[in-house]
């Protein structure tokens, strides 16, 4: 059962999942960080959907890179427009996890406003209890 642990702020966020037996959630590739992350409330932004068409899923293979698939040129092409890309940089919609991998994710996006309505320029300052969504009124 592969292992990941994403890490944001700092903090560390591990879950495990049988091979095969993920639901799909229809976002990105099929056991892919997204695929992932969507099926454990891991937050992992995702503006295109999923698509590669952004690289706001962007992410640092910290530990495990032989344990992904390797990267497509579509995949590349987006990742060139990445901020702040590395040798291990990742799009968590298109990297389908074989085995144990660690990631960590960038302090920027070019997504500056979340899916959440959050803006998030950097490292988050607030404890997580501050960080719940505004209550709506009608």
């Amino acid at each position: 059962m592969p292992k990941v642990t994403f890490i944001k702020d700092g903090k560390e966020t591990t879950v495990e999942f049988e091979k095969g037996k993920l639901e799909y959630q229809h976002h990105g590739l099929p056991e892919s960080f997204l695929d992932v992350a969507m099926n454990f409330g891991v937050p992992l932004e995702h503006a295109c959907g999923g698509s590669c068409a952004c690289t706001t899923c962007h992410l640092y293979v910290r530990e495990g890179e032989e344990n992904l698939s390797e990267p497509e040129d579509k995949e590349l092409d987006r990742l060139d427009t990445a901020w702040d890309l590395r040798t291990n940089s990742r799009l968590g919609c298109q990297a389908v996890i074989k085995g144990d991998v660690v990631v960590e994710f960038p302090m920027y996006t070019r997504n500056y406003v979340q899916e959440g309505g959050a803006i998030q320029l950097g490292k988050s300052d607030q404890p997580d209890e501050a960080k719940k969504p505004a209550e709506v009124r009608p």
